[in-house]
This record gives C-alpha cells, structure tokens and sequence, in this order.
C-alpha cells in the first residue's frame, strides 16, 4: 500500500492516491473463496465438498470485489492516519486509468474535520433572565387552568363578551347570497375575533329566538377578494347562549387536576413546583440561544459538506416519521433543502461544542448526571423507580450526559462572556397573553 497527498478544492477537501498489490488481494481473494466452500451449499454435491473450480466460478466475481473493497479501505486508512487525517463521512474511490506493475491505483477523495482554535467569548452580551415563582405566578397559573376547564351552560340571558352563542345567517349582496355568506347552528365566541368584529358586536345583547338585520362592510384586506370592500346584508337568528361558567377553586378543582384528597394547598404547591420547574428550564433555553449564537459569532468555522448531508437526511427521516405518527401521509415530498439552515447550524455546534469541552474539561460528572435525573423524576408519582429505570438503560444516561455537557458549555459561556441579569415579566417568559 502506498500513499500520496494531492492538491484539494476547498479548505477541507483532501485527496490521497493509495495503491493496492495484486499479489495481497490474490491471497486474500483465495483465502476467502477457499472459507467459502467450507459451508456453500449446492446440488448434487455434500456440503464443503464443492470442487473449488466451480467455487471459483460462481463466487470469484463476488470476492474479488469484497476483497478489494477491504484492502482499498485498508489502504485508505493507513494512508489517512499517515498524514494525521480526522476523515469526515465516506471517501468517494475512483481507478486510476493507469496502474504501476503489479499494483491498483486509486485516487480518494473525501473531507476532514476542520481545525478549530476557539475564538474569545468575553466581547459577547449576554442577558440571563431572572424571575421568581411567587403567589402571584401560582393565582395566575391557577386562574389559567381554572379557564381552560371552564364548561358551556346554556343561559337566557342576554348575550355579552365571552359567551358562546349559537346562529343561523344569512348573507345577501343586491338581494343575492354569495358564496360563503350562509351557515347553521355556527357557534360563535364573542370577543374572540373568531368572526368579523362588527359581525360579533351585532350579537351583544341578543337573546335565544331573537333576529338581527344589519349591513356589514368587508374589510378592504378581507381574503376573498370579491367581497373586500363590498358592504352586505345579514339575517341572523340567535338560536342559543351560552355563559361560560369557571370552576370554583375547591376541592373538586384539585380533585379534578389529580389531588386525590381535595387538598387545595397540596394543589398550590404542585403548581409552584412545576411552574418553578418550567420557569427554571425556559431560562435554561434563552440561555442556551444566546451561548450558542456567542460560540457562532466568535468562531466562523468550515464544516465538511458530508457532515451536514447527513444532519438533512436525519432531520427528513425525523419529519417523516413525525408526520406518519400524527396520521399524515409519510410519502408526502420532503425536500433536503427545508433543513439545510438548521443542519448547518447543528453541526458547526456540534464541532464547537465538543472543542469547547475537550479545551475547557467540561465533561459530565456522576453527581450533575444524578442531578438532573432526579429533577426528571420529581414530576413522577414513584421517583425512585423513575431514577432506576434511567440508570438500567445505558442510551437514557447518554442524553442525560449530553444535557448536562450542553448545561456546563452554557455556563462556561456566561461566566466568560459579558453577562448581566435581567428581571423578565412572567406571562412573558411563559409566553403567555397577560
């Protein structure tokens, strides 16, 4: 085997003739026919008792190309840790058309991981947000829930903001209805926009039986070009309201939020412990962007093409898969150039991550990985089996490693950088209308 450097086209692409001797492959190309008729079945003929002649025949074609498949990888291998190469993906082989005596030539092409000498953070602007879950957080998170749990009971009342109520219309324009202008029994949510804002106001104060006759001007922007602008007419028949009516906060709240007991205290805290856990992660993630984005911004990097091929095809399969899970149609086009954005991304992290950890020693400890488990498991009813099944898979400890490597890069990040703490609005970190 021999091995040459070549000129390459880009910072990390690399070329390397290698060369492998006919005589190696020969050998190894008889070794493997000669194992191979120790078990070839065929007809007429006892198991290992195959004339090799007719080994040769049927399987020759076949081992040769394994056998040189073998020895060209072999001889590319050597060849790359002869000059120091970190080969990234898959070397792209072609035949030389000519070949010294006795020997294949061959001209790989292929890229490598690109050098990295990391760039200094302390220039980069960091804001790490601060906000503590207090009584407020929790009436606030407990008024919220109490909403979304809220039921629909018919009233005969009339109707005002926030009611449901029930309408048959119809629209005409000169006297004629137009498409879309018409429908039954359409539940209608005032003050939600669902409808058109004067279409809605219309409906305050109406009660069940009543009819309104009114004009409604379409927007100039409205989306159905034919009708923006136009001014129409509307009958509309009240057929129901509904009030909403929110859930007293008592004991069958708590039950009904998974407080067995009823304890409205056992509740609050709960929700203080989760909210306090989300909280906790939600700064984590503004944390991380903004770490990530100074890793970017001091170290413009080459990564090698292979590198982000492969992140695009993980990233499709990942789409497929998704989409076949909430029922799509997992054949639907999934096209490589939707990902390239955010594959390119990960990957220049990825590299710089790792430099990062390896320059700085920032791996994983036992005791961090043991942290972050039990925060997992508090949310659980039985944590402690939570905390074995983790440890009783080896994948699970490895994403929880991967965590808290990411968790002690971030840190590294802001303590380097310029990083001050910035008080954050609640609803505005939970990303909540307030």
């Amino acid at each position: 085997m021999e091995g040459n450097q070549q000129a390459a086209s880009s910072p990390l692409e690399r070329t390397l003739d290698v060369s492998v001797a006919m005589a190696d492959l020969d050998k190894d190309v008889e070794k493997r026919l000669v194992k191979l008729s120790k078990s070839v079945k065929m007809a007429g003929f006892r198991a290992g008792k195959v004339p090799m002649n007719i080994i040769t025949q049927q399987y020759g074609p076949q081992a040769r190309h394994e056998a040189l498949t073998a020895a060209v990888q072999k001889a590319f291998d050597e060849a790359a840790r002869g000059q120091g190469f970190r080969v990234a993906g898959v070397p792209q082989v072609t035949p030389k058309e000519e070949s010294a005596d006795g020997k294949l030539d061959f001209t790989a092409s292929f890229e490598v991981y690109p050098q990295i000498t990391l760039g200094d953070v302390s220039g980069q602007s960091l804001e790490r947000p601060v906000m503590n879950v207090g009584e407020t957080e929790v009436e606030k998170t407990l008024e919220m829930l109490r909403k979304q749990r809220a039921a629909f009971v018919v009233t005969d009342r009339e109707a005002k903001d926030g009611d449901k109520v029930t309408v048959d219309f119809v629209g005409r324009r000169n006297g004629e209805t137009f498409a879309g202008g018409s429908g039954n029994e359409v539940p209608v949510m005032l003050g939600s926009g669902s409808m058109l804002k004067d279409f809605e106001t219309q409906l305050l104060g109406a009660k069940a039986g009543d009819v309104r006759n009114f004009d409604l001007t379409f927007p100039e922007d409205y989306h159905a070009k034919d009708l923006a602008g136009q001014t129409v007419q509307f009958e509309v028949t009240v057929k129901r309201v509904d009030e909403r009516r929110v859930p007293e906060l008592d004991g069958e709240f708590a039950k009904m939020m998974g407080v067995a007991d009823g304890d409205i205290e056992k509740l609050k805290s709960e929700v203080r412990n989760n909210l306090e856990r989300e909280v906790k992660q939600r700064i984590q993630a503004r944390m991380k962007d903004q770490a990530m984005n100074a890793l970017l911004e001091v170290n413009p990097i080459d990564v090698p093409k292979a590198l982000v091929q492969q992140e695009i095809e993980f990233m499709m399969q990942q789409t497929r898969d998704d989409m076949k899970a909430r029922g799509m149609d997992s054949n639907m086009p999934v096209e490589g150039d939707w990902f390239y954005d955010r594959a390119l991304r990960r990957v220049k992290l990825g590299l710089l991550v790792t430099e990062v950890v390896k320059t700085h020693g920032l791996h994983a400890t036992p005791e961090q990985v043991r942290e972050v488990i039990d925060e997992f498991a508090a949310s659980y009813e039985n944590p402690a089996a939570f905390v074995k099944f983790y440890y009783s898979d080896a994948r699970l400890l490895q994403q929880v490693e991967a965590v808290v490597v990411e968790e002690n890069v971030v840190e590294w990040v802001a303590k380097n950088a310029k990083t001050a703490d910035k008080n954050v609005d609640f609803d505005e970190l939970m990303g909540r209308s307030a």
